[in-house]
């Protein structure tokens, strides 16, 4: 709040590579914060949003995602970090989920293909990349930026969100040096600010309609034909017209 964000998410974080584990609910965060602080030059209060990240490695763990879990429900963003070529076309392509985490902290195992990321930008799923690993190791920053820019060069800038995954106060960095970082990740001015301000309402927004609807229905006028104007129109215009 002190850095000038309004809303922060807590992650849960589940690997089923490490260990069997179950999706428990999301910590309440009034039993954590017994006030939230106010937002820095505002009057408002924090929003506190609840995050489940599934790390899959293999397609049996997506089934968890494809079943209907009273759980999963129950948190505002459901995020996946796919390991493998086969898992990210799956999370881009069928999983009802609202982020896709990018790995930054090693070299990717694949290259990105136009098809399924095209997919996933039509179905709304926003693509993660984190910045603590590139302020923590020069490795991990060569890293950030090398599968960053391979992600841009297909995306085109669509659909990023930049976020930190931050487990201490001094990895934190303000949305306007984010931003800047952005632009080392290929993102363009505009994109590297909608990354971190609008691109992030979107995916909250993405959560809140998987959440209570299957989508949004968009209203559109349709355009009249020549013919209904025509029959519209008063008898005396219309001899003007054909005169």
């Amino acid at each position: 709040f002190s850095v000038g964000y309004s809303a922060v998410a807590l992650n849960h974080v589940i690997d089923f590579k490490e260990k069997k584990q179950e999706i428990v609910k999301p910590v309440c965060p009034s039993e954590l914060f017994p006030s939230l602080p106010i937002v820095q030059g505002t009057s408002k209060r924090i929003k506190v949003l609840t995050r489940l990240t599934l790390v899959v490695s293999d397609p049996s763990h997506c089934n968890l995602l494809r079943s209907t879990s009273a759980n999963i429900r129950l948190y505002d963003i459901i995020a996946v970090f796919p390991k493998t070529e086969k898992l990210f076309h799956i999370a881009c392509t069928t999983l009802d989920v609202d982020l896709v985490c990018i790995n930054v902290t090693e070299k990717l195992p694949f290259y990105f293909r136009r098809p399924p990321v095209n997919m996933a930008i039509d179905r709304g799923i926003y693509f993660e990349l984190l910045y603590t690993p590139a302020i923590k190791d020069s490795t991990m920053r060569r890293y950030t930026i090398s599968n960053a820019i391979s992600l841009m060069q297909i995306c085109k800038g669509k659909n990023i969100v930049i976020s930190s995954a931050a487990e201490r106060p001094l990895e934190l960095r303000g949305p306007y040096d984010v931003a800047n970082l952005g632009l080392l990740f290929g993102l363009s001015e505009s994109e590297a600010k909608a990354a971190v301000s609008t691109n992030c309402r979107a995916t909250i927004l993405h959560g809140e309609t998987r959440k209570s609807a299957c989508g949004v229905v968009y209203t559109v006028k349709k355009p009249r034909k020549v013919e209904e104007e025509e029959t519209t129109l008063p008898a005396c215009k219309k001899a003007k017209t054909q005169a």
